[in-house]
């Protein structure tokens, strides 16, 4: 298959009225001849679905590992990120509005088949990929055969994701990932309804799905906008959610909203909105909890469980002092911390690189 030509989607269903049926997400888009689902990249052509945008990628980048955010899959380490265009949320406060809600190609210029892709992360000593910038739910063919090129180089697979999927696609997609980080957007249906015209349920299945029944590391992030999501209620009922549902030592990440695309009215989020929502989250006995996009060592630091120690020391995305061993085990009182280490010592930091392909 050639760089930006239709390639054959999974998961849909032809009805008895004509109309064929997307089945990878809860939206069930119903499509005639020539119709596009909600995520705009999903298409009917003739009597099959399609996917446009396979081998069309919106740029791609080197990034910290530490920045999709992940703290606990090989920390210090480099990964090779990149997405295409569309997505299955409407999110009012989406902060990469102008990829996830493109129609336009020329946002998607930059072409690379997947083998190519696991080369170039592969050439530029990145650790992993990661399917990000828009979900990689809605151009699950094109990330998952990536995934399979990368493997074979040996690179890991990365998926930043909202989790809105069905059941099916949820397990044919995760087959191919080694981590992945979801957006737990809030913890009401209202506020799913009305900010992101999705529900809450099929986001919860998911994160209980992937910790449950797969290998692939998680870990979740939520971005608290201000009078929105950030209410001390709210945060208490999504964090013991985590802790009973999903268990203690899945990280959670708490990041700061400013405002975008639709929700410019609204001011930044506080850092003491993040600290308190950091703190309640540790009293409801949460071990990994994070603050982001603030400058906040002490929110951006791995402790031990253990012995309260400081294990990574972070400084933004830059490890300043990692007090780990070999096996991810604290230097000082041997408590294993929850995730995916080996001996390597990466320390690749806050750079980006934009990679040509």
């Amino acid at each position: 298959m050639n760089p930006g030509t239709e390639h054959p989607a999974r998961h849909w269903h032809a009805l008895d009225d004509g109309r064929i049926q997307c089945d990878v997400c809860p939206r069930d888009c119903s499509l005639k001849e020539g119709q596009r689902g909600f995520c705009f990249v999903r298409q009917r052509v003739g009597d099959q679905m399609v996917l446009t945008t396979y081998g069309r990628s919106s740029g791609f980048c080197v990034d910290p590992i530490e920045k999709k955010p992940l703290n606990h899959f090989y920390p210090g380490s480099s990964v090779l990120s990149f997405g295409t265009a569309g997505c299955n949320l409407s999110c009012k406060f989406c902060q990469n509005w102008d990829i996830s809600k493109s129609r336009e190609m020329e946002r998607i210029a930059d072409e690379a088949s997947p083998e190519g892709i696991a080369r170039a992360a592969h050439r530029n000593g990145c650790r992993s990929v990661a399917f990000t910038y828009n979900d990689p739910v809605i151009f699950m063919e094109y990330a998952m055969d990536t995934a399979d090129a990368c493997h074979a180089l040996g690179v890991k697979t990365v998926a930043v994701t909202a989790g809105y999927m069905h059941d099916a696609a949820r397990r044919d997609f995760y087959a191919k990932m080694d981590a992945a980080n979801v957006d737990l957007k809030g913890f009401t249906e209202e506020f799913y309804h009305r900010l992101t015209g999705a529900h809450l349920e099929a986001v919860k299945e998911t994160l209980q799905y992937l910790v449950h029944e797969t290998k692939v590391w998680t870990e979740i992030t939520t971005l608290l906008i201000p009078g929105q999501n950030d209410s001390e209620r709210e945060v208490g009922e999504l964090s013991a959610w985590v802790a009973s549902a999903l268990g203690p030592d899945v990280p959670l990440h708490f990041t700061a909203f400013h405002p975008d695309y639709k929700m410019v009215d609204l001011p930044p989020t506080p850092a003491s909105t993040l600290t308190r929502a950091r703190d309640r989250a540790q009293k409801e006995g949460l071990r990994y909890v994070y603050t982001g996009n603030v400058h906040d060592t002490q929110g951006g630091s791995t402790l031990c469980p253990g012995c309260g120690e400081a294990v990574l020391v972070r400084d933004w995305y830059r490890i300043l002092d990692q007090r780990l061993d070999a096996q991810g085990n604290c230097a000082g009182c041997g408590h294993p911390i929850a995730g995916r280490f080996d001996h390597t010592r990466e320390r690749f930091g806050a750079r980006r690189m934009r990679v040509i392909m």
